[in-house]
């Protein structure tokens, strides 16, 4: 339909053009990520960010820290969280958002973990920052040092 209306130039080329405008600009490259039935497209703005990181993350991780996994910190600065505390402060509403896109990442990146870590799934589970890497200022992750 798209086409035959002529707000498309031809099939298959609007996405490459977009990773191309990306690399143009100096951008990381778009993510494609399937998520059980739906597609999400991530592109990344130019945005100046400092994050510093403990030597145990590697650099892979460091690349795709995400602006979720920062605003879950700067939740998470000061007290530990439950779920459905860390989700009110972010503002969702949606569980496996929260796990999948802010949490997951967190813990998978050392900078957060579980205070109870023997017992995941008790009801009283809370998450705190990472004692090797804690400090937060604005949107910046920064070393401890």
């Amino acid at each position: 339909m798209f086409r035959e209306l002529d707000p498309i130039e031809q099939w298959g080329t609007g996405f490459p053009r977009v990773i191309g405008e990306a690399a143009e600009q100096g951008l990381l490259e778009p993510v494609i990520e399937e998520i059980g039935m739906r597609v999400r497209v991530t592109v990344f703005l130019a945005e100046n960010q400092a994050i510093y990181i403990t030597e145990q993350v590697t650099e892979h991780v460091t690349e795709h820290v995400t602006e979720q996994v920062i605003r879950l910190l700067q939740c998470l600065n000061g007290t530990p969280l439950s779920v459905k505390e860390a989700t009110s402060c972010l503002g969702l509403n949606h569980r496996p958002t929260f796990m999948h896109d802010y949490l997951k990442p967190a813990i998978d990146a050392e900078f957060a973990e579980m205070i109870q870590p023997d017992s995941p799934k008790t009801p009283t589970q809370k998450y705190r920052i990472t004692k090797n890497r804690k400090k937060l200022s604005g949107n910046s992750v920064k070393r401890d040092g």
